[in-house]
């Protein structure tokens, strides 16, 4: 069901026609990272840019028919000079010129650790999505290499947008007064490659008393049973409020991020806002990131337990480097995220 124009609404503007219909939908196949974005975009967008008309239409899952009828129905009843798919779930016609937001690939870069359904869906549903669509946006550079490598996106119609943050202010650490913990945050997929962090956290020296939080549940101890230490304990945190997830951030030693791949990575962002030094594999860092991190190569388990033992041995440096970091990072905002996504909607309107 389509929300009433005032809800995602603009100053009024002396033509009636939509200048953008945004598909707001929230659906089964969307990972945290994705639906994050669209409700941000949804909750700004009016908000930053007054001079266009926005509309927010969708419901449904994705592959059914509200995707496949009901939205393009929609689209060709309001006439909206542009249309944001906001995800890669693109109606297969869309009656309109269509924004699509694309925010990695890495079930192409990884397709060991994905469902055999997805490659193909990438590339026979979303490239030609891509390829019509009068621009897509994506997070990084590296992402914009990836689409014209996998989907032959034209490199001239794609923008780089950075993902923001707004996390609130926790009022204390977590585990005050306990021994110091590295913190993982987000998936546990075969691409975060959590084996590698596992590895060099137990390989630290016994005499170090260290824990490592991973936030979600235990759905990966059994794979790392043999990986432990006996002065120190993995923790799975279960769901936590974003209060409680700034709590962790503040609270942790170090940000590790192994993955093998990101599209952008919001938890390293949310670590650095938070004052928290950020350890992360090189080729998951984007660009707007990496100069603010500490990096390792990925899988490099020998690496990254040198890095994790720099931040137990060397804490007044790290945290120097965690208070430079959140300085640097400053400006990376949703509300910044909104305003240059409403520039691309500009630009194409003319």
């Amino acid at each position: 069901m389509e929300s009433a124009p005032a809800k995602m609404s603009g100053a009024a503007r002396a033509t009636p026609r939509l200048d953008v219909a945004f598909d707001r939908r929230i659906t089964s196949h969307m990972s945290a990272g994705m639906t994050l974005y669209v409700r941000k975009l949804v909750e700004l967008l009016p908000r930053i840019a007054p001079d266009l008309s926005f509309a927010a239409i969708g419901a449904g899952d994705n592959f059914d028919a509200a995707e496949q009828l009901a939205l393009p129905l929609t689209i060709a009843r309001r006439r909206p000079r542009l249309v944001h798919i906001p995800t890669p779930f693109v109606p297969l016609l869309v009656p309109a010129p269509f924004v699509v937001t694309i925010h990695d690939l890495i079930d192409l870069h990884f397709p060991q650790f994905g469902k055999r359904k997805v490659g193909p869906y990438y590339r026979y549903a979303v490239g030609p999505a891509a390829r019509r669509a009068r621009a897509v946006i994506t997070d990084d550079a590296a992402t914009a290499g990836d689409l014209e490598r996998f989907l032959g996106v034209d490199p001239a119609r794609i923008r780089i947008v950075p993902l923001g943050v707004d996390l609130p202010v926790a009022p204390e650490p977590a585990r005050a007064g306990g021994p110091p913990y590295f913190l993982y945050v987000g998936n546990h997929r075969g691409h975060k490659d959590l084996t590698t962090l596992v590895r060099a956290w137990a390989a630290l020296p016994e005499a170090l008393e260290v824990d490592l939080l991973f936030t979600g549940k235990d759905d990966v101890g059994p794979a790392m049973a043999g990986l432990a230490r006996s002065r120190g304990k993995l923790f799975f945190t279960g769901d936590v409020t974003e209060l409680e997830l700034a709590g962790l951030y503040r609270g942790a030693r170090a940000y590790v991020h192994p993955a093998l791949r990101e599209g952008f990575g919001l938890p390293m962002l949310e670590a650095m806002r938070s004052g928290t030094p950020v350890i992360a594999a090189q080729t998951a860092l984007p660009g707007v990131l990496a100069p603010h991190a500490l990096a390792f190569t990925a899988g490099d388990w020998a690496g990254l337990r040198a890095q994790l033992l720099r931040a137990l041995d060397e804490p007044a440096r790290f945290a120097e480097l965690g208070r430079a970091a959140q300085a640097a990072t400053r400006d990376l905002t949703w509300e910044q995220t909104a305003r240059a996504t409403a520039a691309v909607y500009r630009e194409l309107l003319g």
